[in-house]
């Protein structure tokens, strides 16, 4: 069963997805599924802007800001990441660094030897950071989002419960309702029964188990060998960074054209999600800049 297909999904969601065009490239033994709006050539003036989801997730990670990007007229591409969603096990590995490799493949498939503005959330900006730094002709500027990798160990560590064992739908949902609660929201208010379904939906088809670069400092090692422009955005509450956002700073001080961070007030780690508006409005004041 494909995502479109999923009877749980959002409204919002699949109105979404059916104005979006499916393309797949190769990945492994299968293909990574892409999904883009917009004009087939990005307007002068502006490049495609890809996006890339977090852990356990899907292009729905970006469900409330892809409708912002179409309205300031930009082309958007967002995959669902090897081993998430509907795309499959990339060719090698189960990390971060595995994937790279497939996505850019992809990318000369659909973009050929156009740049792109690369956005990157979570596991995401982890990918996007090794993307940038291997690909460099690629990547004309880089926006991490709330992304590890940066060598800081969340105080208290963060402890997601199990769920996969439990024959009950009910206590399923309870403990995805505390996952995102510890993890990727700030206000309690933010988790509706929509966002659950939404959360519920990806966490359900994510393959990629071996992540544990996000609790090393691979990302930082990388920062310092990208040649393009590294802007970031993050919600003040992330749960990965508090008590410790003047590391974080720091740590993304490390990049050799950093030119920027963004706080989101009153947000957690899914920040484009939780305060979209204040994110969108962020995001675009970058992406209208000049590289």
């Amino acid at each position: 069963m494909t995502f479109s297909e999923n009877p749980a999904l959002p409204d919002e969601a699949r109105l979404l997805l059916q104005s979006a065009t499916r393309r797949e490239t190769p990945s492994g033994e299968g293909s990574l599924v892409w999904h883009l709006w917009g004009p087939e050539s990005s307007p002068s003036g502006t490049m495609p802007v890809v996006l890339l989801h977090g852990g356990s997730g899907s292009w729905t990670h970006w469900l409330r800001n892809i409708a912002a990007l179409l309205a300031s007229g930009r082309r958007v591409l967002v995959p669902d990441l090897p081993g998430s969603g509907d795309s499959a096990m990339p060719p090698r590995g189960g990390d971060a660094d595995a994937l790279p490799e497939p996505l850019e493949q992809g990318l000369q498939i659909l973009l050929g030897d156009s740049a792109c503005e690369l956005v990157g959330f979570s596991f995401g900006g982890m990918v996007a950071g090794f993307l940038a730094e291997r690909f460099p002709a690629r990547v004309a500027r880089l926006m991490l989002v709330g992304a590890p990798g940066l060598g800081i160990t969340p105080q208290p560590v963060i402890s997601l419960r199990a769920w996969r064992h439990l024959p009950d739908a009910a206590e399923r949902d309870a403990v995805h309702r505390g996952n995102l609660a510890a993890l990727m929201l700030y206000r309690s208010e933010a988790i509706s029964e929509a966002t659950l379904r939404l959360h519920v939906a990806n966490v359900v088809r994510d393959r990629m188990t071996g992540r544990r670069l996000s609790r090393t400092d691979a990302l930082l090692r990388s920062l310092a060998q990208l040649r393009c422009p590294m802007h970031a955005i993050y919600g003040r509450e992330d749960a990965l960074y508090l008590g410790k956002l003047a590391a974080l700073e720091t740590a993304l001080r490390q990049a050799g054209d950093f030119r920027g961070l963004a706080f989101i007030e009153e947000a957690g780690h899914w920040v484009q999600f939780e305060q979209a508006q204040a994110f969108n409005e962020a995001l675009l004041a970058v992406l209208d800049r000049p590289r």
